[in-house]
């Protein structure tokens, strides 16, 4: 298993070794994606029992993700095989391990959900183990190698900073950890129950902070929701997720080897219980978005993962009513039809099958069309780069025969080599919005032109982690004002409608002078008036003028 997973690193490193500065082929990238997923999941799946089967099992699964890789790095410009598709497609792998190994042990197509459970929890726990070792033979490498350092001896050192070297001995230390894990399988299940009776300590943690989480919301409604800078649909299903864990750590794979701790087993009722909540919430905040921005594909995934979650919480709620404290018994066969369905799901969705950035670019473009949004804060980047080919067939549409005032910017989003450099010139609305309802106006009535918003926005000159306050100097300068999170580092922006300086004060202009004779010059002091920021009656910054 080391040598496999050795010589699967080094491979890995010849495919993906290129010059940095320009991106790496798909093709490339699509067969170093074969290499890595087929590698680890021989290594994870692979037991002396029926050990062919994981072999077809790991080329299959290693093909399908080279080919979603390979779809993804040429749908947009950009040439990135991390797309959403990408990783649809790796969570369908994760997913499909264990319902595989389940068959072949079974060798026929059923899942008894205590088989199933333990290769879940087991391959993870395989899998974290091993990577463990992984960092540590690293450590030990360099100490080795620093101990020959001191006395002048540098190969070790320098074989450790060649990227080949590096590549096949985490190969090489992986599998070997993998392999002995796999040779000692008492040791697996005690490492599992010992996981697992750590996890579930924490399930009464996260079951009294969602059920205060949830009934806070009816005092203060639903608004901090949607003024948080973080995204509230991600801390929800993120919320959701961790509950899942946890209810499964307590439950195990049967009542006999569940924990039998009353308080343990209410807070994985309790933690089932609020998955749907949670769910309807991620659905409001979603919607809120939806409705003032429309459809991303970004948008869309969160939309999908959003009814996985719902429904994973009807399938605890219809457990709950069913047998009510016994309610692990009917969850564990629901979970089980879960598992295999959220498979198919995140394949089909990996698959070139449905086009979300077709769907967005129409999405987008409807809005345009409404009026909803001016097509100076209209997000024509996202049209270009991150709607695949149908963003930019709309795009050359409009470049050809849509309105005037539309077509420079079309035509400017198509031509742009990368991104970044239309990013300065066009802002979304979204952003640009968000920031016209974030910062403070000094005084509260200050008129501002439109377009400082994009300006402000285009530069990153207030994040979404600092407050922010703005003041007119005169009619053509503006004073940003931020503030860091912690609120003890406070800084200034000067901000024209012709430069973005972020040092406030004037440069000092050259003077031509005589030379000077200290001994005969008048000196003396004379009061300056001068303008300066002050924020609580303490000076930020240099003076203004």
């Amino acid at each position: 298993m080391a040598s496999v997973c050795g010589i699967g690193g080094l491979i890995f490193w010849l495919l993906t070794d290129h010059d940095y500065s320009s991106p790496l082929a798909p093709d490339r990238q699509a067969l170093a994606t074969f290499v890595a997923v087929a590698t680890i999941a021989f290594a994870l799946t692979t037991q002396r029992l029926r050990w062919s089967w994981s072999v077809g099992f790991a080329l299959l699964w290693g093909l399908i993700t080279a080919f979603v890789g390979w779809f993804s790095a040429s749908y947009d410009r950009s040439g990135d095989i991390f797309e959403w598709p990408y990783f649809s497609g790796l969570f369908a792998t994760l997913l499909a391990a264990p319902l595989f190994q389940t068959v072949r042990d079974e060798a026929a197509w059923r899942f008894p959900y205590p088989r199933l459970h333990g290769h879940v929890w087991g391959d993870a726990i395989i899998a974290a183990a091993s990577l463990f070792f992984t960092g540590l033979t690293f450590l030990l490498a360099w100490l080795i190698a620093g101990l020959f350092d001191l006395i002048g001896i540098r190969a070790l050192s320098e074989l450790l900073e060649k990227g080949w070297f590096g590549w096949t001995l985490a190969g090489f230390a992986f599998g070997a950890a993998v392999g002995i894990l796999r040779e000692r399988d008492r040791l697996v299940p005690a490492l599992q129950g010992l996981a697992a009776a750590v996890l579930s300590v924490l399930a009464p943690v996260l079951a009294f902070a969602l059920v205060a989480f949830l009934i806070s919301i009816g005092f203060t409604g639903l608004q901090g929701l949607w003024d948080s800078w973080v995204s509230a649909t991600a801390l929800l299903l993120a919320a959701s997720a961790g509950a899942v864990v946890l209810v499964n750590a307590v439950i195990a794979e049967s009542r006999d080897h569940g924990s039998q701790n009353a308080v343990l087993r209410v807070s994985a009722l309790v933690l089932t219980a609020v998955i749907l909540p949670l769910a309807i919430l991620a659905a409001l905040a979603m919607g809120l978005r939806i409705d003032q921005y429309g459809w991303t594909p970004e948008r869309i995934w969160g939309a999908i993962a959003i009814a996985v979650a719902a429904i994973y919480g009807l399938g605890g709620w219809w457990a709950i009513i069913k047998a009510r404290r016994d309610f692990d018994d009917p969850l564990r066969p629901v979970q089980t039809r879960l598992a295999i369905g959220l498979c198919a799901l995140a394949l089909v969705l990996a698959l070139p099958i449905l086009d979300f950035g077709a769907i967005s670019a129409r999405s987008q473009l409807a809005r345009l069309e409404e009026g909803k949004v001016e097509p100076a804060r209209f997000d024509w980047t996202a049209m270009a780069f991150d709607f695949g080919p149908a963003g930019r067939d709309r795009l050359a549409e409009i470049s050809r025969s849509g309105p005037s005032a539309w077509r420079d910017d079309a035509r400017r989003a198509l031509n742009a080599d990368d991104r970044w450099a239309l990013g300065d010139r066009t802002v979304s609305a979204e952003e640009a919005s968000e920031l016209a309802a974030r910062i403070r106006l000094i005084p509260g009535d200050l008129e501002l032109p439109p377009a400082i918003w994009d300006r402000i926005a285009a530069q990153r000159l207030c994040l979404p982690t600092s407050e922010c306050a703005l003041l007119r100097l005169d009619e053509e300068r503006f004073l940003l004002v931020t503030a860091a999170e912690d609120g003890e580092h406070i800084a200034s922006t000067l901000v024209d409608m012709g430069e973005v300086s972020n040092d406030p004060a004037r440069p000092e202009a050259p003077v031509e002078q005589s030379a000077v004779d200290l001994d005969s010059a008048t000196i003396e002091l004379r009061p300056v008036q001068r303008r300066q920021l002050y924020v609580d009656a303490r000076p930020v910054g240099e003076p203004i003028e």
